[in-house]
């Protein structure tokens, strides 16, 4: 797989500053509201005077944003729109914090770990498991880079086709929770076509103004790289989840995708 790390810095200076945490795209508010006081006069001075004098370079390195689909693994049915902000540690691992959407209250559901094929084809088998493909989220254009153009765009998924992620969502807002309940859920992608719900994508595409099936012909050119049979575990019959004893996925277990977040972007966008 060619350098992640350098594709991003040779994308057009437009480019480059569309990556920058999504700054193009279109807004996807929180599908919850969060309890709680509304902060002070004087919390909101401290935070604006923490955002003036503190350093925060981890989260400076989050200069890369992709929006894209998640599922619990055993529960395809259970699926969700994702907002990755993403740092790349060296040309083999990147790190994601994953968001409900990509507004300033938007709501920490997780994170997500990439790592190259060649870092992936040396870990064990049942480690493999715990781990989705990225061939169809790139091939089927469901995974995009909002704002980018479409040449900087289809480079960057050349280099993301061949990746491995293991994603775990802590705050589980697809399911209505104004907290983060229960206990972290391992989370999967989607591996082919029928098995996304197309309204979620329909809906995601209206806010961006993109075309999931248009980006599917723009990146037919793009190689599809042989998936480890050990991956996907979720879709393989080997489903993994941490038991939750509070009880609170137990209710959503056989549910479909929810459509709240949705209707929720799409009063925020005026579509």
């Amino acid at each position: 797989m060619r350098p992640l790390v350098k594709s991003i810095r040779l994308l057009p200076a437009c480019a480059a500053a569309a990556l920058l945490l999504g700054a193009c795209g279109q807004k996807t508010e929180s599908g919850v509201a969060t309890p709680g006081t509304p902060a002070t006069t004087r919390t909101k001075a401290l935070d604006a005077g923490a955002a003036l004098l503190q350093n925060k370079p981890p989260i400076e390195a989050l200069n890369a944003y992709l929006d894209g689909f998640h599922f619990y693994s055993g529960k395809p049915n259970l699926q969700m729109e994702a907002h990755h902000y993403c740092a790349i540690l060296n040309e083999d691992v990147t790190q994601c914090v994953i968001y409900d959407g990509n507004v300033k209250d938007a709501k920490l559901m997780g994170v997500e770990y990439i790592v190259s094929e060649k870092l992936f084809r040396a870990l064990p088998v049942a480690e493999k498991a715990l781990w989705h493909s990225h061939v169809h989220e790139v091939k089927s254009g469901q995974l995009i880079a909002p704002g980018i153009p479409q040449t900087a765009e289809n480079e960057l998924m050349r280099k993301l086709v061949g990746t491995y992620g293991k994603t775990w969502h802590t705050w589980h807002t697809d399911l209505h929770k104004q907290l983060p309940l229960g206990v972290p859920q391992l989370m999967m992608g989607f591996t082919a076509d029928g098995q996304t719900d197309p309204a979620m994508v329909a809906a995601r595409d209206r806010r961006f103004g993109v075309d999931a099936a248009k980006k599917k012909a723009e990146r037919a050119d793009i190689p599809a790289p042989r998936i480890d049979p050990e991956a996907n575990g979720g879709q393989q019959g080997r489903p993994f989840q941490i038991a939750d004893p509070t009880g609170s996925q137990h209710a959503h277990e056989a549910g479909a995708a929810q459509p709240a977040p949705a209707d929720v972007n799409a009063k925020s966008t005026g579509r």
